[in-house]
């Protein structure tokens, strides 16, 4: 048996190559590439059988995503780190100030070596593997259309103060409809009532029609907004990212959709969980066998308090630790305030928090513990979901 420890980068791999007993039997850089993948392989060969090494990396986002996958893909043995914790163990080890790609090779292969002192995980079947890419897209651009959206509410201010206590939503169709065909204060106040009010009928599906067109046409005509071309050209603009945005978020939804249809995860039977949302979770947790207990699922997540104790004084109010997955923690909030509106326990649970005194936000993250103590036993044993009553 060897074990070999590699450090990932960008553009280069260090790896070391260590014996059963501890000793280096190579330390060397490959590229990251094919040809530097192959170099690793016949360089592994060279002192022991391809089956009996033992290969460890940590975790270092998208620039270890292909390593990882040609290795996987060879069949190997690939531990994968979480790089805090290695981090921490490093810190641990000397007081020394050393950190080298060479050096965090050599240490990766002790870690195997010592088999045990810190606990690897493995990595997710390919479905979960392609949802987390979707997911995490897809929070990225509802992201982005969030900030697009929040440019809109500041054009209007500035444009049309006086239209979101006209409308529903200022970003609803109808309104952007509006404001794609009469940017200005001045080109709706001067738009032919007719066409007002055929636009408005057409992208509210008849719930505004000429007496709304009426209303908004004359507040247009005594509003304060600026009558900005510039500005006009800018609200147009930005609607129209904010629609595209969404066209690629409905792609998103689509293809997620067809992939937890096929897996068919317990999680989907939890009330309010639906197929985008529990993607989100399914493909952050990745391989649930790699969490001993929901605590330690919970502290993956970053849900956990933190603790501070010295002498005689133990702090009983610690924010959360935030560490782990940020996306698997805003999901298990957003599915936590689902859950209590569908079940009837989550709902009494939440309430009870909040007849304690706690916080909403505090509260619903009592909420989110319950709920990943409640989503690790469905993912360990399959089941579904089953209300409590009483």
């Amino acid at each position: 048996m060897i074990f070999v420890g590699i450090d990932v980068a960008k553009d280069k791999h260090d790896c070391c190559i260590l014996s059963a007993e501890g000793e280096k039997l190579a330390q060397f850089t490959f590229a990251n590439d094919r040809a530097g993948f192959e170099c690793l392989l016949v360089a592994i060969a060279a002192h022991e059988e391809l089956e009996n090494a033992k290969i460890g990396l940590e975790s270092t986002g998208h620039y270890s995503t292909n390593i990882q996958n040609y290795l996987l893909q060879k069949r190997l043995c690939v531990k994968v780190f979480n790089p805090l914790q290695v981090s921490l163990v490093r810190k641990a080890e000397t007081l020394r100030k050393t950190k080298t790609d060479r050096s965090d090779s050599a240490f990766l292969a002790q870690l195997l070596l010592s088999d045990g002192k810190l606990k690897s995980y493995s990595q997710p079947v390919l479905a979960v593997s392609e949802l987390r890419m979707l997911t995490r897209s897809r929070f990225r651009l509802v992201g982005m259309r969030s900030k697009y959206k929040q440019s809109i509410s500041r054009l209007i201010t500035v444009l049309f103060p006086e239209l979101p206590q006209a409308v529903w939503s200022v970003n609803q169709k109808s309104t952007y409809a509006l404001l794609l065909e009469f940017p200005t204060t001045q080109d709706i106040a001067n738009a032919h009532l007719t066409r007002l009010s055929n636009l408005l009928v057409a992208n509210s599906h008849g719930k505004y029609g000429r007496e709304k067109a009426i209303e908004i046409r004359k507040l247009a005509r005594n509003s304060i907004g600026l009558s900005s071309r510039a500005a006009g050209f800018e609200l147009q603009q930005t609607i129209r990212l904010v629609q595209n945005l969404q066209e690629e978020i409905d792609l998103l939804d689509k293809e997620i959709r067809g992939i937890m249809r096929k897996i068919q995860s317990p999680v989907l039977s939890i009330p309010g969980i639906g197929f985008v949302l529990g993607a989100m979770i399914l493909s952050e947790i990745g391989n649930v066998e790699n969490f001993e207990n929901p605590a330690k699922l919970l502290a993956f997540a970053g849900l956990e308090p933190s603790t501070y104790q010295s002498g005689n004084y133990n702090a009983n109010k610690t924010p959360m630790v935030k560490r782990g997955s940020k996306y698997l923690r805003w999901a298990l909030l957003q599915a936590a305030r689902l859950v209590a509106y569908r079940d009837e326990t989550f709902g009494a649970y939440n309430a009870k928090k909040r007849a304690e005194g706690k916080h909403h936000f505090v509260a619903l993250n009592h909420t989110a513990k319950k709920l990943v103590r409640v989503m690790f036993h469905l993912l360990k044993t399959g089941q579904n979901f089953q209300p409590q009553f009483g």
